[in-house]
């Protein structure tokens, strides 16, 4: 049985190839971003409510009192966070809503909307990791240096979403179809493939070959870092 959409919330750490993914990924269906709030003022060229929803700082902390907002989080002098209400209409109105966002921030959204389908994308390796960041060039060598410290402690809390995805490089295309299929999935109250259509079977077999539990987590980490 089909329900409403789901809130898909998608993190990775810099470097795992989240932005072209999410962009194969909207090519494959008709699927929602969730635009976020901050309380920054707005740069040149960005509109309200197409790059963030962006309010004062009184009207941000009067949502998260009202419990309106799904995770928020300050960062130099700012707050960030996902509001409730565009992400329920949306889902009420049959999408599937894409939420790109850090650890901490899925985390949080997993505490407070327990329905999200948390999925953690992820290079092959420590070392592709290391080598996309350095091939980018755009970035300081103490900027590298941080964003691979940082990554360490975000794949360690892979253990928290409930799948993993491998961005193999110059796969974007199968991992947007993976992710695809993760999203289609969690749509069934009855994930038994024998209870759905047949044409549903590859998405329910892909679907669960990225499910992830301990023993898959530890042995990510292993050979992630070897």
């Amino acid at each position: 049985m089909i329900k409403n959409g789901k809130l898909i919330v998608v993190s990775g750490s810099a470097g795992s190839g989240k932005g072209t993914v999410l962009k194969e990924l909207f090519n494959l269906a008709e699927y929602r971003y969730s635009v976020s709030a901050t309380t920054r003022e707005p740069r040149a060229g960005e509109a309200d409510g197409v790059d963030y929803y962006f309010m004062t700082r009184e009207d941000f902390l009067i949502k998260v009192a009202g419990g309106d907002m799904l995770e928020y989080v300050e960062y130099c002098g700012n707050f960030y966070g996902t509001m409730r209400e565009p992400v329920d209409k949306m889902l009420s109105d049959g999408y599937s809503v894409i939420l790109e966002i850090e650890v901490v921030g899925a985390l949080n959204i997993k505490e407070n909307f327990p329905e999200a389908v948390l999925i953690f994308l992820s290079p092959p390796s420590y070392m592709e990791l290391e080598r996309r960041l350095r091939v980018r060039n755009s970035e300081s060598e103490q900027i590298i240096k941080e964003r691979l410290e940082k990554s360490k402690k975000e794949a360690e809390s892979i253990i928290e979403y409930a799948y993993l995805v491998i961005n193999e490089t110059g796969e974007q295309k199968r991992t947007a179809f993976e992710l695809h299929c993760i999203a289609e999935a969690e749509k069934y109250e009855n994930r038994t493939r024998k209870d759905v259509p047949r044409e549903q079977d590859l998405i329910l077999k892909t679907a669960e070959a990225n499910k992830i539990d301990a023993q898959k987590a530890e042995n990510f980490l292993r050979n992630y870092f070897s």
